[in-house]
Protein backbone atom coordinates (compact mmCIF):
# COMPACT_ATOMS: atom_id res chain seq x y z
CA UNK A 1 0.00 0.00 0.00
CA UNK A 2 1.05 3.54 -0.62
CA UNK A 3 1.30 6.03 2.23
CA UNK A 4 -1.87 8.04 1.34
CA UNK A 5 -3.87 4.80 1.19
CA UNK A 6 -2.62 3.80 4.64
CA UNK A 7 -3.70 7.15 6.07
CA UNK A 8 -7.14 6.72 4.53
CA UNK A 9 -7.51 3.25 6.03
CA UNK A 10 -6.42 4.49 9.46
CA UNK A 11 -9.04 7.26 9.39
CA UNK A 12 -11.65 4.79 8.13
CA UNK A 13 -11.01 2.39 11.00
CA UNK A 14 -10.86 5.17 13.61
CA UNK A 15 -14.24 6.52 12.50
CA UNK A 16 -15.64 2.98 12.49
CA UNK A 17 -14.28 2.38 15.98
CA UNK A 18 -15.98 5.56 17.25
CA UNK A 19 -19.25 4.39 15.68
CA UNK A 20 -18.98 0.99 17.35
CA UNK A 21 -18.21 2.64 20.71
CA UNK A 22 -21.24 4.88 20.36
CA UNK A 23 -23.44 1.90 19.45
CA UNK A 24 -22.10 0.03 22.51
CA UNK A 25 -22.88 3.02 24.72
CA UNK A 26 -26.44 3.13 23.41
CA UNK A 27 -26.85 -0.62 23.96
CA UNK A 28 -25.55 -0.46 27.53
CA UNK A 29 -27.93 2.39 28.35
CA UNK A 30 -30.80 0.22 27.13
CA UNK A 31 -32.30 2.94 24.98
CA UNK A 32 -32.42 3.06 21.21
CA UNK A 33 -31.34 -0.56 20.73
CA UNK A 34 -32.55 -0.45 17.14
CA UNK A 35 -30.31 2.55 16.45
CA UNK A 36 -27.25 0.82 17.88
CA UNK A 37 -27.96 -2.36 15.91
CA UNK A 38 -28.47 -0.30 12.77
CA UNK A 39 -25.13 1.46 13.31
CA UNK A 40 -23.32 -1.86 13.76
CA UNK A 41 -24.97 -3.37 10.67
CA UNK A 42 -24.12 -0.31 8.56
CA UNK A 43 -20.48 -0.29 9.70
CA UNK A 44 -20.07 -4.02 9.02
CA UNK A 45 -21.73 -3.59 5.62
CA UNK A 46 -19.41 -0.73 4.70
CA UNK A 47 -16.39 -2.82 5.74
CA UNK A 48 -17.45 -5.75 3.55
CA UNK A 49 -18.19 -3.42 0.64
CA UNK A 50 -14.81 -1.68 0.82
CA UNK A 51 -12.98 -4.98 1.24
CA UNK A 52 -14.74 -6.40 -1.82
CA UNK A 53 -13.84 -3.30 -3.84
CA UNK A 54 -10.19 -3.54 -2.75
CA UNK A 55 -10.08 -7.19 -3.85
CA UNK A 56 -11.52 -6.25 -7.25
CA UNK A 57 -9.09 -3.34 -7.60
CA UNK A 58 -6.13 -5.59 -6.79
CA UNK A 59 -7.29 -8.18 -9.34
CA UNK A 60 -7.59 -5.47 -12.01
CA UNK A 61 -4.12 -4.13 -11.24
CA UNK A 62 -2.67 -7.63 -11.37
CA UNK A 63 -4.33 -8.30 -14.73
CA UNK A 64 -3.07 -4.98 -16.13
CA UNK A 65 0.44 -5.75 -14.91
CA UNK A 66 0.27 -9.22 -16.50
CA UNK A 67 -0.80 -7.69 -19.82
CA UNK A 68 1.97 -5.09 -19.70
CA UNK A 69 4.76 -7.63 -19.22
CA UNK A 70 3.30 -10.36 -21.41
CA UNK A 71 5.92 -10.23 -24.19
CA UNK A 72 8.74 -8.94 -22.03
CA UNK A 73 11.79 -11.19 -21.62
CA UNK A 74 14.15 -10.55 -18.76
CA UNK A 75 17.89 -10.95 -18.92
CA UNK A 76 20.14 -11.97 -21.79
CA UNK A 77 18.91 -14.53 -24.28
CA UNK A 78 20.59 -17.90 -24.53
CA UNK A 79 23.55 -17.86 -26.87
CA UNK A 80 24.26 -14.18 -26.30
CA UNK A 81 27.71 -13.66 -24.86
Amino acid sequence: MEIPEIRTWIMFYLISFVGILWATFLSVQGVMLWVSMFIVIVIIGIHFFTLYNQILLRAQRKELQRQLVQGFERGPKEGDS
